[in-house]
């Protein structure tokens, strides 16, 4: 079973993830989609199992710098352009397992996960 960790490797949360991953010895592999860029293909099928409103991390710093303007009025659409332009504001991690996708990181929901 293919275990991708999806987010940007500097961040405090993913690095919480990583240590539980090594900690359970789940093999994983990591995609920096600061680095490596993410598509709106891959975030349409991300707000397709997820939803949009909670993928799109309003409390981190990237958004609430953005104009008013581009913050007004949001909808699915909207917020995956805003998204691709500026990964960051991508809610992380994004953890995929067959198919299946989890959003965010805490021990018990990651127990769970795992166990299903």
């Amino acid at each position: 079973m293919a275990t991708v960790i999806h987010g940007i490797k500097n961040c405090d949360t993913m690095k919480k993830a990583f240590a539980w991953l090594a900690e359970h010895g789940i093999e994983h592999e990591v995609y920096d989609y600061k680095k490596q860029g993410v598509t709106p293909e891959m975030l349409g099928r991300w707000c397709d199992a997820l939803g949009w409103e909670k993928l799109l991390n309003r409390a981190g710093t990237t958004f609430r710098k953005l104009p008013d303007d581009l913050k007004a009025g949001l909808d699915r659409d909207r917020a995956i352009a805003l998204m691709v332009d500026s990964p960051s504001m991508i809610k992380r991690p994004v953890l995929e397992r067959d198919g299946v996708l989890l959003l965010g990181f805490k021990p018990e929901q990651y127990e769970a996960f795992f166990q299903a």
